[in-house]
Order: structure tokens, then C-alpha cells, then sequence
């Protein structure tokens, strides 16, 4: 009975050592694609900018779209046309 024992610990431990390694290469993935999705998001944003560059250019009459953020709209914040 102590070799079946033994025998279980040591596939015990075997699987242990394997779990642990399956983890260690699963964060350094993690981290490459969290690094990749950075990157991926920086040139998103670039690409953005871009775009609303040339679209001013092609049409500089139209202005700035409407952007919650930069108070172009009184609708969005009082509900109400600007005067």
C-alpha cells in the first residue's frame, strides 16, 4: 500500500509541475496580447485623428461634428436648442 501511495504523490506532483507550467506560458500570453491590444488601441486612436483631420479639410464648412465633450451641442447638457 505505501508504493501505491507513493506512486499517487508522485503523479500528484508530476501533474503539479505541469499545471504550473501550463499557468506560466498562459500569463506570458496574457501579457503579450494585454501589450497588443495597447498598441492596437494607440493606432486606432492615431487613425481616428486622422480621419477627422481630413474630413475637415475635404469639408471646412461643415466644422466640428457634434462632441459631447466640447460643448458643441446645448441639447445634450440642457435639453434645450442653443439660442
Amino acid at each position: 500500500m505505501v508504493d501505491a501511495d507513493r506512486a499517487t504523490q508522485l503523479r500528484m506532483q508530476t501533474r503539479l509541475t505541469e499545471l504550473r507550467h501550463q499557468h506560466e506560458l498562459g500569463e506570458r500570453q496574457l501579457a503579450e496580447l494585454t501589450a497588443q491590444q495597447v498598441a492596437l488601441r494607440e493606432t486606432l486612436l492615431r487613425i481616428t485623428g486622422a480621419i477627422t483631420v481630413l474630413e475637415e479639410l475635404l469639408d471646412p464648412d461643415a466644422g466640428p461634428g457634434p462632441n459631447p465633450g466640447n460643448g458643441a451641442t446645448a441639447t445634450a447638457t440642457t435639453g434645450r436648442s442653443a439660442p
